[in-house]
């Protein structure tokens, strides 16, 4: 029996329709599926637009879409340097135990590493035991003394609105 053909490629506009299917996928396992509102329109402008927000790696499996990572530039005050965050991480199911997340984990951080940047850091669910367990296998630390805070909504409207 022959392995599968596991290849990661950057997402190209025409990916736009499977990058969110991976996003509902991901935001069903989450719970958040109520929450994943976002258009094909609005995705294409924003990875593939005059001012890209994110970049998006596929893997794929004998060719088929299996999994993604999208990730973004920000900014370490401390160290003085961009990092890479990654917003998103999955690999659907039936493509699981092949390796693919400890993959695409392994070309963010090369890319980080070409890129000149200072850190990698992502979120995670805290209850999402599988997924912490495998970044921890990865080398990760958790920063438990932060917690994410977050505006949105009309919550972000009003402030902004304000003096």
């Amino acid at each position: 029996m022959n392995a599968p053909a596991i290849a990661l490629r950057p997402a190209t506009r025409t990916d736009v329709p499977q990058i969110l299917g991976f996003i509902r996928e991901l935001a069903e396992y989450e719970k958040l599926a109520h929450e994943a509102v976002a258009t094909e329109a609005g995705m294409s402008e924003q990875l593939f637009g005059a001012h890209p927000a994110a970049e998006v790696v596929i893997a794929e499996v004998d060719g088929q879409p299996a999994g993604f990572a999208l990730f973004f530039q920000n900014f370490s005050t401390f160290l003085g340097l961009p990092g890479l965050y990654l917003e998103d991480l999955f690999v659907r199911p039936q493509y699981r135990g092949l390796g693919l997340g400890r993959r695409l984990m392994a070309h963010l951080a090369r890319l980080a590493v070409e890129r000149g940047y200072g850190r990698f850091e992502w979120s995670v669910l805290d209850w999402n035991a599988p997924a912490i367990g495998f970044y921890r296998s990865l080398g990760a630390v958790g920063q438990d003394e932060w917690t994410v805070q977050r505006l949105s909504g009309a919550a972000l409207l009003a402030l902004a609105e304000s003096q």
